[in-house]
């Protein structure tokens, strides 16, 4: 599933950049901290390579 938002974004890119091993797990914060362990390497890349042009700073609540 593509990221709906530039942080949910950064967010994947993060919680990727932990699964492969280039980034510790206990360095990660918020949102990229709940997304390593549940989601797999393929759906995080995925998300973490949605095109920002046209996404909103932050996801809407609704």
């Amino acid at each position: 599933m593509p990221a709906k938002s530039k942080a949910q974004q950064m967010a994947a890119g993060a919680a990727l950049a932990a699964k492969r091993g280039e980034k510790k797990e206990s360095e990660l914060k918020g949102a990229s901290k709940s997304m390593v362990r549940p989601m797999s390497e393929k759906e995080l890349h995925k998300m973490a390579s949605t095109k920002r042009k046209g996404k909103a700073e932050h996801a809407s609540k609704s």
